[in-house]
Order: C-alpha cells, then structure tokens, then sequence
C-alpha cells in the first residue's frame, strides 16, 4: 500500500518516536528505505533525531538496521573480505525472524521461541511486532560469551546466529505443531495455506515450518531488519516492542500510528554477561550432531569439472535468469548453489548475479549478493540447490514450470547434468551417422 506524504511527517516528526528510532541505532549501519524506489545509499547511520525528520522529508518511508554491531560502519564496502569484516565488526545481536501469513501461526512459534531461550537461562529478550504478519525475537550480543571454541564470539556471524536458529527451530518444532493443530485441523490448514496435505506431512507427521519460517537463509553479512516504531509500508502498521508475555494477546490496532506511545525498548536491558553462554554451547553441539549424521548418509558433491552451459539449465533457473518480482533473495541463494554446483566459477557466478539483478523490476542491493557469495566462497563448499519438493522455494515463487525432463529429477541440478548428457548424445550420434550413398 502507498503511505501519504502527510502521514509519514505526522509521524515521524514527533520527538519521541525519533528518540526511540534512534536508540536501535548506535553501532549499526543503517538503510533508508523509499519504499517502491528502493533502498538509499549503503552504508548510511542514523546520529541525530532530526536526521529521521530529514530523510522522510526526501520521501524515506522506514529505516532498517544491520544484527551487526560495527566500529564505524560507514567504512563498509560489498568488496570486503572476510577478515577485513572481522576487525570492523564489535558483534552481532541474534534477530530471529518469525513470518507466515497467518499471525496466529507466528504468535504460537515466537511465544514457544521466547519460552525456549528462557529454558535456556536468558532473561534479555525482545521481542516486536514486524509491522505486517510476524515477529522478530532478539537477544542482545553482551549477553554472549567473549569466545567460543577459542574464536571470538564475534567473528561467528553469520554461523553463530544460523546454528541459533536451527537449533531452537528443532526445540519448539513437536510442541508447534501441537499448538497450531489444536486451533486449526489439518484440513483448515491446507485450506489456508493452499498447500497439498503431502506438503504438510513429514515423517508421517505434521511439520509446522512447512507453513511458518524462523529465517536461516536470509542471515548473513550485513542483512538488514526493520528498525523499531518504523512503517511497515505494506500493511501501514508500526513495528512496535511488545511485552514477550503479551505476544498471544497481541492486537494488531496497538501498531496503528494513532496509537503509539514508545514506552518499551528494542535490544535495551540489563544484561549479565555469559547469560547466553548456554544457549551457543548447546547449539554448536547440536550443529556438530547434525553433520556428523550427514557425513554417515550423504557423499560429498562434486561439480563437474567444466561448466554447464545456460541452455542446459532447467525451466525453473531460466525463469528467475529472465528476472522475478518475488522472492530474489531465495533466488539468490539457489541460483548461488546451483550454479556452482554446475562447475560454474565464482568469478563467473557473480557476473551472472550481476546482470540477473538489472532485469528485476526492484533490483537487490547488490552488497547483498556478494555477500553471499562471499560467504559460500569462504566456505568452499559445494551444497546443491533446494530439492525440486522443496516448496518454499520454486513452487511458492511461482517459478515451477516442469517439461518432461522434469518428471525424472530430484534437483535443478541434476537436470541440468542429465540436458547436457542427452545434448552430447543427441551430438554423438549426428556426428557418426553414416552419410547417405548415392
């Protein structure tokens, strides 16, 4: 929805909302977002109250804010390396991102997720209303321990706060399901979600991240989330601080900007140092469970050694190559897997990421995108693409679009390997077909 000019200054001007937009804002690097224009400049900070005033004043409509803590943001730069990351960067504070389409949903998982990191001995959470349909649960990065496995605390992002989110995701994951099937049949909710019951069903049991999502993917360097008492620009609503024990009591009129009354901070408490000591030790470990069950199942995949070429690729990477309006930044984490899971280079992968961005309506920032890219390259690992039933993904982006090949893969991958055999076959053959005798 488009938010009027009028209402964004009625706002905004106001001192209080200013002063409390501002106190998220320290150590972070900050985007302006112009609604449908796009984001501003990156990096940019918020230092002064009127600084809000005057943005929104040039058409900004809300203001986000990196989980990463750093010495001076405004010395950031897509081209940095990893290491150079490091010495910039003081910290992280761990943002889980709670969203579905159904609020109810959201509420169930992050009063569950609250409840679990208070098993876990912390008492520093926060917890606010995205704007729209779900919530996002924080924990401050003073609460963390200075090192863990010998390595600074803050040299572990994005992985520290990805483990996090797995971890709790697999916590909460039997007792979500209970809940949401107490208000909800499994009938309603396919009805709801559009989603076929097989869809919904794994291990012969309901899955409840197959309709909700705490974000994984989209935790990585420099990623952004809406800052505190900012518009939501899609639903008109605030992002307000809530009470974590009032999240399945909240009432979405409480986020309309007639009714704010900053009284509740973002990330602001008292906070014992090693509170959630517990909390990172428990999640690496379970981290380490995890891949040593993965080496015993899975052989390590090894790219071919030449690059498959575009014309092999399967309808669903040639759909989001023309350029896509939803979901670019699921995109970006398939076509990345995917391309160099075809043997493609990075150097290679980031000039096709490079010019994919300008054939989408709203191009990605591209700092995201490298990134990510920067990220996978560190780890030097080949991880396939999404699995075709992966739904979250092609289908629910609308960029499912079978041919017959399709019926006999698993992965984009592995359609694109068996084009390329059928293509040198089908050469092959040409080649050595005896010529006509006259």
């Amino acid at each position: 929805m488009s938010i009027h000019l009028s209402t964004l200054l009625k706002y905004y001007k106001r001192e209080d909302i200013q002063r409390a937009i501002l106190k998220t804002a320290t150590d972070k690097e900050i985007a302006v977002s112009y609604g449908v224009k796009g984001f501003g400049k990156r990096p940019d900070i918020l230092k002064y109250p009127r600084d809000i005033l005057e943005f929104v004043k040039r058409g900004a409509t809300s203001f986000h804010c990196s989980e990463e803590l750093w010495y001076n943001p405004l010395q950031l730069n897509p081209g940095l390396k990893q290491e150079e990351l490091n010495q910039l960067r003081k910290g992280w504070d761990l943002v889980l991102d709670i969203d579905c389409p159904f609020l109810e949903y959201s509420k169930l998982a992050s009063d569950l997720l609250v409840n679990a990191l208070r098993y876990h001995g912390i008492k520093s959470i926060s917890v606010k209303f995205s704007g729209n349909h779900g919530f996002h649960i924080a924990v401050p990065f003073k609460t963390f321990p200075e090192k863990i496995h010998n390595i600074p605390s803050k040299d572990w992002f994005p992985e520290g706060p990805r483990k996090i989110a797995l971890y709790l995701q697999e916590m909460i994951r039997p007792f979500l399901a209970k809940k949401i099937l107490a208000i909800d049949d499994l009938k309603s909710i396919i009805k709801k979600s559009g989603k076929k019951r097989r869809d919904l069903i794994k291990n012969n049991r309901f899955d409840p991240f197959a309709v909700l999502d705490i974000d994984t993917v989209l935790i990585a360097s420099r990623h952004l989330y809406r800052m505190p008492y900012c518009f939501n620009e899609k639903s008109g609503l605030i992002s307000i601080p809530i009470d974590p024990d009032d999240i399945i009591t909240f009432d979405k009129a409480s986020a309309r900007p007639e009714n704010i009354k900053p009284r509740l901070s973002f990330l602001d408490h008292k906070i014992q140092p090693n509170e959630a000591k517990k909390l990172l030790l428990q999640a690496f470990d379970f981290k380490i469970k995890e891949e040593k069950k993965k080496i015993k199942t899975n052989k390590e995949y090894e790219a071919p050694k030449a690059a498959i070429p575009e014309d092999s690729f399967p309808p669903c990477i040639q759909t989001i190559l023309r350029g896509i309006n939803d979901g670019k930044k699921r995109s970006v984490f398939a076509l990345i897997n995917f391309l160099t899971s075809c043997g493609w280079s990075h150097d290679d992968v980031e000039a096709l990421l490079k010019k994919w961005n300008k054939k989408n309506k709203e191009p990605l920032r591209e700092g995201y995108f490298l990134g990510q890219l920067r990220y996978h390259k560190t780890h030097n690992k080949k991880v396939l693409p999404p699995n075709c039933a992966n739904k979250s993904y092609y289908q629910d982006m609308h960029i499912c679009t079978p041919d017959n090949l399709c019926k006999k893969i698993k992965n984009p991958v592995n359609y694109a390997i068996l084009k390329q055999k059928l293509s040198f076959s089908k050469k092959r053959l040409k080649r050595d077909k005896p010529s006509d005798v006259k």
